[in-house]
């Protein structure tokens, strides 16, 4: 069998859609949103403390609310920062002409933090900033997690696995549709405000989700069982001129050699 084709930076093409996890291609061509991007790539944040805590609070089952303060100044764990580093090794390892030359990052800390501790070989790359990109806001119940929600409204959380996180609508806060809402308008507006350009995106887990259903075009399932989006990782989109086609989801070899730190992140 002969090796797979790869790309300017060294990575294997998606020729087939088996190259894509939970790529669903039931879809045509015709029906995906025009887009005269050339590349769209889209990061997750590092790992925050918010990660941090909740995944301890899940661990122990505890109903407190670990994290103070809103959503938005979430800062970036120890490891956090470090991936954030790493991530300046995928960024360097872009071919001249074929990296981001744009910029757009979520308003909150952790991912700007992000882009800040990445941004070493691209610091002349024009950065914006948009509340579109923001995580999904949680209304009543943000920084809750999980356990803390059954304890203190278990009517709610009952909802909520009722619902599923696509549908589920906290009081004050957002669905993942109403995320996608806000994601299509930015992705429209960008596609026509930033043609020709390779752009890379800075944000959060919610974001990266509704991009691959708002870029699935007309008729895309509802992304229910998608494999995750880990911390620091990247998904890639390429452009034709005309559409974008999903090529890379949630990569994270770019991780591999960071140095745990000691402690709680």
């Amino acid at each position: 069998m002969s090796a797979p084709h790869r790309d300017a930076r060294g990575e294997p093409e998606s020729a087939t859609p088996a190259a894509v996890p939970g790529r669903d291609d039931r879809h045509g061509e015709a029906l995906l949103p025009p887009s005269a991007l050339a590349a769209l790539w889209a990061v997750r944040h590092g790992q925050s403390t918010a990660n941090v805590a909740f995944a301890e609070a899940e661990r122990t089952g505890s109903a407190d609310l670990p994290v103070a303060g809103p959503d938005s100044d979430v800062p970036l764990s120890a490891l956090g920062q470090a991936q954030g580093r790493a991530l300046t090794g995928w960024l360097a390892g872009h071919a001249p002409g074929t990296g981001p030359d744009l910029v757009v990052c979520s308003p909150y800390a952790r991912a700007r933090q992000t882009w800040d501790a990445m941004a070493g070989p691209a610091a002349d790359v024009p950065v914006l900033v948009d509340e579109r990109l923001r995580d999904r806001e949680m209304g009543v119940f943000e920084l809750h997690p999980p356990s803390a929600l059954a304890a203190r409204a278990p009517e709610e959380a009952a909802r909520r696995a009722m619902l599923g996180e696509w549908s589920y609508r906290p009081p004050g806060g957002e669905a993942l549709a109403d995320v996608a809402l806000r994601v299509r308008d930015f992705t429209t507006e960008l596609a026509g405000a930033a043609a020709g350009r390779r752009v890379l995106l800075v944000a959060h887990d919610a974001v990266v989700i509704a991009l691959r259903y708002v870029l699935s075009g007309l008729g895309a399932p509802v992304p229910h069982d998608l494999p995750p989006v880990p911390n620091a990782s990247v998904t890639h989109w390429r452009g034709d001129g005309r559409h974008l086609r999903l090529a890379h989801w949630g990569q994270t070899a770019h991780l591999t050699d960071i140095a745990v730190p000691e402690g709680p992140g």
